[in-house]
């Protein structure tokens, strides 16, 4: 996906703002704190409950079929890729279930309402959403999804939740270098 880049300094400077915005929102915290307030809630004895749901929503929510397929659902009523994508976030869920347990399954609620939002507001958002600002987004998602690989695989411990405004900001970037260069 972050092959996918159509101007590559849109992606390091929306990764770098994003990143520094959502530091200075604290995301990363409140993630962990929302994880640990459900896994409270449910009465959740997994040391993992947290993890399991932020690395899931992550995995879930930032790949390229999640925005693509939500917009084309929104867009053309078409909501084969989003079943494409609800068969390999199956199989994927289980994967990370075996790993981290039941917090994956409550990934399934944020990605429930970040999905509807996009597909809700694809009309809206449509003279916005040119083929290059999608790719970008798309190659800015791949970014986040090689840095949770890097979570994963326990090579160094990122704070990818941090760099969710990226999504956002690629789209402002994408659009005044478009209308101005």
């Amino acid at each position: 996906m972050a092959l996918q880049v159509q101007n590559i300094l849109i992606l390091i400077f929306s990764v770098l703002i994003g990143g520094a915005l959502g530091e200075g929102l604290k995301l990363h915290d409140r993630f962990i704190q929302l994880g640990d307030t459900i896994k409270a809630k449910i009465n959740m004895g997994n040391e993992k409950f947290t993890e399991g749901l932020i690395t899931a929503f992550l995995l879930f929510c930032v790949g390229s079929l999640t925005i693509v397929g939500a917009l084309e659902e929104g867009l053309n009523n078409d909501p084969s890729l989003i079943y494409t994508k609800s068969m390999l976030d199956g199989f994927s869920s289980m994967v990370l279930a075996s790993t981290y347990g039941i917090g994956v399954l409550f990934a399934a609620l944020p990605l429930l309402v970040f999905q509807s939002s996009i597909t809700l507001s694809a009309e809206w958002l449509q003279p916005f959403l040119s083929e290059v600002v999608i790719d970008q987004m798309s190659a800015t998602g791949g970014v986040i999804i090689l840095g949770l690989g890097i979570n994963l695989l326990e090579i160094k411990s990122l704070r990818i939740t941090n760099m969710l405004p990226a999504l956002f900001i690629v789209i402002i970037l994408t659009l005044l270098t478009d209308n101005f260069f």
